[in-house]
């Protein structure tokens, strides 16, 4: 089936704009034209999924230009494309892992500034976390792996 830009805005949740971009930056390999308007099918918008994934993976324009390209090669391509997946795939652990510890420091404050506004003072952090009740030595430990990169506060 034949899709206009603005459907496939609708579909994708990406503007206009954002597709003509992708279509001028070589993104959407074969991307048709019918009386100068831009006309997508099935495979554009299951690709635009797959842009959108590398995009939000941190994988650069130019990268997944190439990525594109290579789909166009059938099966000549396989082992290059899977290799390029790989590399993003082990990048995107390495971003989970550091948000992961992101989320370990804050859970650590929020139940910091908690506890703090319940007794009206930070005297339960004196000494931490050798001090701090078990759930704040615990969140403590998951914040702050190694020991003394951090202050409690």
């Amino acid at each position: 089936m034949d899709y206009s830009i603005g459907e496939v805005s609708k579909m994708t949740g990406l503007s206009p704009s954002t597709l003509r971009f992708y279509d001028k930056e070589g993104l959407l390999p074969g991307l048709g034209r019918q009386g100068g308007k831009r006309v997508f099918d099935d495979d554009h918008v299951r690709s635009l999924r797959v842009i959108e994934c590398l995009k939000s993976s941190g994988l650069e324009i130019r990268d997944i230009r190439k990525f594109m390209e290579l789909t166009t090669k059938g099966s000549a391509s396989y082992a290059q494309r899977k290799t390029l997946m790989e590399k993003q795939r082990a990048k995107t652990l390495e971003q989970i892992d550091e948000m992961q510890q992101t989320l370990a420091v804050l859970e650590y404050k929020c139940w910091y500034y908690d506890e703090a506004l319940s007794r009206g003072n930070e005297d339960f952090a004196t000494d931490a976390p050798a001090n701090l009740p078990a759930r704040g030595r615990e969140l403590y430990k998951r914040a702050f792996p190694r020991d003394g990169e951090e202050g409690a506060r």
